[in-house]
């Protein structure tokens, strides 16, 4: 959790304070394709509010009212990220984007003078700004990567995609793909700023503001769909479950596993069910003196197992 946090704060005020600075170009420039990316820029930073929104409520303690503690409120959060913040941030670059290319128009700016510098053309203000966001987003995503690489690391995963169907991190995993996407977006929108300059020709500007939106509504469809799945009470990976279901059959004692389940109830946080058949010869002592030994077993060997039930057939 410690780690997940660290991601969301490095990436929140990376992007606060880029939003700033893009807004400041957009204003000098009027380019569209900076435009979309103050919108980008303003849903990362409330993206992140959002998400530390949901790692504040999580780690509320368990009550009567939600005995299996909080932890699913940062899928919730991690969703609304998705719906509220990239989905309408995505639908207003692509509105913008669309109709830029439909009244192209080359925006016309006197040299500016800053900081004593200059005068130089303004556009070179949007140019310093995106090589700027873009040292801020690497350092961002370079926190996040981290993170990941040691879930994956710590868990076995054979890499990102593997990473992206089995984590229950939503944390790190909003903030890793946004902090890519902001990557790209920053690109993207240098690209077109360049070229536009380059050509005269307002489309190549235009036309990145569109591909902008286009990046961001695909991305929240995709975390919406990863959420969705944790939402809905997905369980362990079948492999993991295997080998937890093998250290309850391999415990002396176990004569069957009668039934068993899982269910991730927060990040990194799982529920595992079992009817357990003991040996008919065990008395009472003895089984529940096995089902806490069978705890700590399956606790040690996946260490996301964090509330067990285990129910003895005899």
């Amino acid at each position: 959790m410690a780690g997940s946090k660290s991601v969301v704060l490095a990436a929140l005020v990376a992007n606060g304070a880029i939003a700033i600075l893009k807004f400041f170009a957009f204003v000098l420039t009027g380019s569209p394709s900076m435009l979309s990316e103050v919108y980008h820029s303003i849903s990362d930073t409330g993206n992140q509010v959002f998400l530390l929104v949901g790692i504040r409520y999580s780690d509320r303690a368990a009550d009567q009212s939600h005995p299996f503690g909080y932890g699913k409120a940062q899928f919730f959060y991690s969703f609304l990220v998705s719906v509220l913040l990239f989905g309408i941030a995505g639908w207003e670059s692509v509105k913008h984007g669309y109709e830029a290319i439909l009244n192209p128009h080359t925006v016309t700016v006197d040299p500016i003078t800053l900081l004593g510098i200059g005068p130089f053309p303004a556009w070179y203000v949007s140019v310093v700004v995106l090589l700027g966001a873009i040292g801020f987003e690497l350092y961002a995503f370079a926190k996040a990567n981290a993170e990941l690489q040691r879930q994956i690391t710590n868990y076995g995963w054979s890499g990102i995609p593997e990473a992206f169907k089995k984590t229950s991190d939503v944390t790190t995993l909003t903030a890793y793909t946004e902090d890519t996407i902001a990557l790209l977006g920053a690109a993207l929108a240098l690209v077109g700023i360049v070229l536009t300059q380059l050509t005269g020709n307002p489309i190549y500007d235009a036309v990145t503001a569109l591909l902008i939106g286009l990046m961001l509504m695909g991305f929240a469809v995709a975390l919406a769909w990863e959420n969705k799945r944790l939402l809905l009470g997905e369980s362990l990976h079948p492999d993991v479950e295997s080998d937890l279901r093998d250290v309850i059959a391999a415990h002396e004692g176990v004569t069957h596993v009668d039934g068993f389940r899982t269910m991730f109830v927060g990040p990194a946080e799982a529920l595992v069910t079992a009817e357990v058949s003991f040996d008919k010869s065990l008395i009472t002592g003895d089984i529940d003196e096995d089902i806490t030994q069978i705890e700590t077993e399956l606790k040690a060997t996946d260490d996301r197992v964090k509330i067990v039930y285990l129910e003895p057939e005899l």
